[in-house]
C-alpha cells in the first residue's frame, strides 16, 4: 500500500479478522491513516469495528435476501470462500 506499486488494494474479510482479534486494530488503524491518496482501499467482511467505519470514506451493509445455501447448495470454491 505505502509502496504506491498499485492503485486499488483489496483487504478481503478484514473486518472478520479484527473481529477475531487475529489482527491488532490499532496497527491496522495506524497503517491505514498512511494510505496514500491515489491509493483505493477496499475492506470486506462483517461485524466492521466502529474505528474501521469512522474513518472510512464509504461503508456498505449488504443484506441477504436470498443465497443458494437455502437449497442446501455448498460453498463454492472461488465464490464463497
Amino acid at each position: 500500500m505505502l509502496s504506491k506499486n498499485y492503485d486499488l488494494i483489496i483487504f478481503d474479510e478484514l473486518n472478520m479478522a479484527l473481529y477475531f482479534e487475529l489482527l491488532c486494530l490499532s496497527e491496522v488503524i495506524e497503517k491505514l491513516k498512511q494510505k496514500p491518496p491515489e491509493v483505493e482501499v477496499v475492506i470486506t467482511g462483517r461485524k466492521a469495528p466502529q474505528e474501521i467505519i469512522d474513518i472510512a470514506d464509504l461503508v456498505t451493509e449488504m443484506i441477504e435476501i436470498k443465497h443458494p445455501y437455502q437449497k442446501g447448495q455448498s460453498a463454492r470454491e472461488g465464490i464463497e470462500y
